[in-house]
């Protein structure tokens, strides 16, 4: 049985996640982490679910991760590299969806990794990852006649742009083409910008309502265009795959993984 610590218990995906370790056959909640600030501290994990489980919500890191075995943090990256932190300390694996890390948290992340086995991934999804398999075998293919770019809708209260999802798509598409998302990369358009640069890869972010998220790439040809996309209705689907990903880490001492590892896909 593998026990399971919840960071960011009384937010939605905090919930789902909760709600899909319960419904498992081979978790089981061990700790639910929630900041010191929150009402919620104290409450049953399950209160927001109507059922109880016997796990109260702490903001005492030692405390909530105390005996488990598997860290799943959708959080923020500063309050994901706390949790880090108190993981290595504890020798709890770690299973990260927080996105928006910059360069020098992502070092962190690597380092932490070398101690504890850790699975990050911008977007845990099982449909989303086959989809970044997808898209970079489809720019190899069609070549760079192709202009690429990415379209990405997420909810209003979203606070990084592009998503960590759209970001790997580009990135997985920069690949195809053996190039650098960075110089290739065109992240905004306004003004007089003259005709698009052969070879970029453009991004679109729109934000509002209670979109969950939605990806597209497109494929700008002459005479024809392609879309691979990915739509998601629920949060269900992030939380079975990261359940998926703490099974994975759980078996593994240290190392720094991708979803595309634990789905057999790399």
């Amino acid at each position: 049985m593998i026990r399971i610590c919840v960071a960011g218990a009384g937010g939605r995906m905090g919930r789902m996640l909760i709600e899909a370790v319960s419904a498992s056959t081979d978790c089981r909640l061990g700790g639910a982490l929630e900041v010191a600030a929150s009402p919620l501290v104290g409450q049953d994990a399950g209160a927001g679910l109507g059922r109880a489980t016997g796990v109260a919500i702490t903001s005492d890191l030692r405390a909530g991760l105390a005996g488990c075995d598997v860290l799943i943090d959708f959080t923020r990256p500063e309050g994901t590299l706390a949790h880090l932190a108190a993981c290595r300390a504890l020798g709890v694996r770690a299973v990260i969806g927080t996105t928006g890390f910059t360069t020098e948290q992502k070092a962190q992340i690597d380092e932490h990794a070398r101690h504890v086995a850790t699975v990050l991934a911008p977007n845990m999804s099982v449909g989303v990852n086959v989809m970044l398999r997808l898209v970079e075998q489809a720019a190899r293919a069609l070549g760079e006649d192709y202009d690429l770019e990415v379209l990405e809708i997420h909810h209003r209260h979203k606070v990084d742009a592009p998503s960590g999802t759209a970001l790997a798509l580009g990135e997985a598409l920069a690949r195809a083409r053996g190039v650098g998302l960075a110089e290739a990369g065109v992240f905004a358009r306004h003004g007089h910008t003259g005709e698009r640069v052969r070879g970029s890869i453009g991004f679109a972010t729109l934000r509002g309502g209670d979109v969950v998220g939605e990806h597209t790439v497109l494929y700008c040809g002459a005479g024809e265009r392609i879309e691979i996309s990915h739509k998601s209705a629920s949060r269900a689907n992030y939380a079975e795959g990261a359940l998926r990903a703490a099974r994975f880490v759980a078996a593994r001492p240290s190392g720094l993984f991708g979803m595309a590892e634990v789905l057999g896909l790399a």
